[in-house]
């Protein structure tokens, strides 16, 4: 048996107890489901695979700007490109990117 299927389960106690659950009764496993898209960035054809949350962000960052998804990730692929030479794990970047946007709607990123 490995170590981690023979690891308890920690409950929170009374102190600790979670009180913003974040893993809600309704939550929506097909959010989580990882979907790959043909997408083209910069005139060059790739696949992408990202959970289907990650897509409905990219989907309301396009809305928002009047674009498609292919623009706003071939402008990030770009930026990316020109301010840090590249980078090694673009479905990564993306993720924190659709995680920095919402976070600046609310008002907490820095």
């Amino acid at each position: 048996m490995t170590r981690e299927m023979t690891r308890s389960v920690r409950l929170p106690s009374a102190a600790g107890k979670i009180c913003d659950d974040p893993f809600v009764a309704d939550f929506n496993m097909g959010l989580a489901q990882p979907l790959s898209r043909s997408v083209r960035l910069n005139g060059f054809a790739t696949c992408l695979r990202l959970e289907q949350v990650y897509w409905k962000i990219l989907d309301r960052i396009a809305s928002a700007n009047g674009c498609s998804v292919n623009a706003i990730l071939s402008h990030v692929d770009r930026e990316v490109h020109l301010r840090h030479g590249g980078v090694k794990n673009f479905s990564g970047l993306i993720r924190v990117v659709c995680v920095v946007h919402l976070l600046q709607r609310e008002g907490t990123a820095h």
